[in-house]
């Protein structure tokens, strides 16, 4: 029994090699055919070109200077767990904004130009460890919530994220704005609650009744260490041997004091910002949003016309193509 086996031609082979040099050839010159028509486009309508790039290069030069974005921002704290509230009195301006209703802005918010503003958000500023700060329960629950996904997440989960200490709003004007006409009248209508303005009398009144009541529990100890200052000097200038029990928990008394001076310290810190629902800590104004295409027109139109410009040619030279074809059917 015998196996043919397939004969291998040494001509086909050099048929194979000399086509695939033709094609590798004949892209090569395609490229070189392509890079000179573009040669060619480009000189026989330079004149055009350069006018293109010289108009699209004055007109953003102009829009850069005259159409300019500005940015506000405001570090703010919710007091007596407001940032809910914060949060959709936001999202209300917004919302108020971008429909162009500029009756509300000036009777309700009382700015004073309303037409210059583009948008409003708020968004938390990450602070972890503030967030854990002598708070046991808010360490647990981060430690807890980590053991079930991505830690990173968590933390600027949007449920986690507002009960941050501190949060920034983002004011975006088209023009620039002052703290009294823009930022005054805003900070103005986040305080407009009347719920919260009873909140804050409650918790004014209770944060001083703490402040007096640890007042006077530092007195009574400071009383008692006082009297056992004096026990002990007493027993020392006598001859008699005195023992002394270690259970007078001595130390927790201590402790207990300086627990409480730490306490008064946050309290008295706390008692400044509880004059205002929504607390604004600072404010930048005024600083110019270069992000996208913002500043950037003097680059982005030249190249914008220029590719239009081609779009336009390669259109124009396809059906023109495309009529011929059709007149010859």
């Amino acid at each position: 029994m015998s196996v043919n086996l397939p004969q291998h031609n040494p001509n086909d082979q050099e048929i194979d090699l000399t086509q695939i040099s033709k094609k590798i050839k004949s892209f090569f010159q395609g490229i070189n055919t392509l890079i000179f028509n573009c040669i060619r486009f480009f000189v026989k309508n330079a004149v055009v070109i350069a006018i293109l790039l010289i108009v699209g290069f004055g007109l953003g030069l102009f829009l850069d200077k005259t159409q300019k974005k500005f940015d506000h921002q405001i570090i703010v704290t919710p007091n007596f767990k407001s940032a809910d509230y914060l949060y959709s009195k936001i999202n209300l301006l917004n919302a108020k904004i971008i429909e162009r209703d500029t009756a509300f802005l000036k009777r309700s918010v009382g700015l004073k130009h309303p037409e210059i503003l583009k948008g409003i958000k708020i968004k938390p500023i990450t602070d972890v460890y503030k967030f854990i700060e002598n708070k046991t329960e808010n360490f647990e629950l981060i430690k807890l919530m980590a053991e079930a996904g991505d830690i990173n997440k968590i933390l600027e989960d949007n449920l986690t994220s507002k009960n941050y200490t501190n949060h920034e709003i983002i004011v975006k004007t088209d023009e620039l704005a002052s703290d009294e006409s823009t930022i005054q009248p805003i900070l103005n209508f986040l305080n407009e609650s009347d719920y919260f303005k009873k909140i804050q009398i409650e918790e004014f009144k209770n944060t001083q009744i703490k402040l007096s009541q640890n007042d006077t529990i530092i007195s009574q100890i400071d009383a008692v260490l006082n009297g056992f200052s004096s026990s002990v000097n007493r027993n020392q200038q006598s001859d008699k041997l005195v023992y002394y029990n270690e259970n007078t928990q001595l130390n927790d008394v201590i402790k207990t004091k300086e627990a409480l001076i730490y306490q008064q310290g946050v309290l008295r810190v706390d008692l400044i910002g509880m004059d205002k629902i929504i607390k604004e800590n600072s404010a930048t104004l005024n600083i110019e949003n270069r992000s996208s295409i913002n500043g950037k027109l003097k680059l982005v139109l030249p190249i914008l016309f220029l590719l239009s410009f081609i779009f336009i040619h390669l259109f124009l030279k396809y059906y023109k193509s495309q009529m011929r074809k059709a007149q010859l059917i």
